[in-house]
């Protein structure tokens, strides 16, 4: 697994613009290399921000979206809608506004689908499957980007400290009992988080500054998630002055 790179930007609206820009980018490489890209959406303040400065980007243009599968990391098990899943966001923020193709848009099961959220993560499971490429080590494609939100516990994904679902092995899991509401969630777990070839882990707020300083020591990732939230090639904290407050300066590198 990668070793972090910090990087820090002075407020969560210029962090979210230049976090979207990375994602150009990165997008546009990976298509250069393969012809296609696979990218982990993520919720949250900063995550949306993110999705709408990619829709507001001129930039945006020069990326084949229609060649993009989207993943999300996590989804609250609600109905299809709701204003609390992190779907509906990314459809209002950026989504809605992109040539894509529906086939590669991989949404998350709720309720309404008839499944329990069990199905729901069996589902998800079985399209990551399907997606996964020549030479990927567990049964899921090595997304080129996986972009997570961080909790103030620390928690990445909806896999919180302490909780069964951080040991899992499978692709994906049904999380019950989240100390986040909602208490049902489905969730990738750290197999396939670590099975990206880029993971950015993006936070904003001095409330996650204790988080985010644990996570980039040897804290255990039962206790500290993020701890464990690793790329095969390329690890990113991309974080706020606020968040960055309480990590060695030496360790952090500023943004231009």
């Amino acid at each position: 697994m990668s070793v972090p790179t910090v990087i820090i930007h002075r407020d969560a609206d210029v962090l979210a613009k230049a976090v979207a820009a990375r994602v150009v980018v990165r997008t546009l490489d990976a298509q250069s290399a393969g012809g296609s890209a696979h990218l982990v959406l993520t919720g949250g303040t900063v995550g949306i921000a993110t999705l709408a400065a990619i829709a507001a980007s001129p930039a945006r243009d020069a990326v084949d979206w229609r060649a993009v599968d989207l993943w999300w990391g996590d989804e609250r098990f609600l109905p299809s809608g709701d204003a609390e899943r992190n779907e509906t966001g990314a459809r209002k923020a950026l989504l809605d506004h992109l040539d894509l193709d529906p086939e590669r848009v991989h949404v998350m099961r709720g309720p309404d689908s008839g499944m329990t959220a069990e199905e729901a993560a069996d589902a998800y499971a079985e399209e990551l499957r399907r997606a996964a490429r020549p030479g990927d080590h567990v049964p899921a494609p090595a997304f080129d980007v996986t972009m997570l939100g961080m909790g103030p516990d620390g928690h990445v994904a909806s896999l919180f400290p302490g909780m069964p679902a951080l040991h899992d092995t499978r692709p994906v899991v049904a999380v019950h009992g989240s100390p986040k509401p909602p208490p049902t969630r489905i969730s990738l777990t750290m197999p396939v988080i670590r099975n990206s070839a880029e993971v950015w882990v993006i936070a904003a707020g001095e409330e996650k500054a204790e988080a985010v300083r644990e996570a980039l020591s040897e804290s255990e990732p039962a206790r500290v998630p993020a701890a464990g939230a690793r790329g095969g090639q390329r690890t990113l904290f991309l974080l706020d002055r606020a968040a960055a407050s309480k990590i060695p300066s030496s360790e952090g590198i500023p943004a231009p």
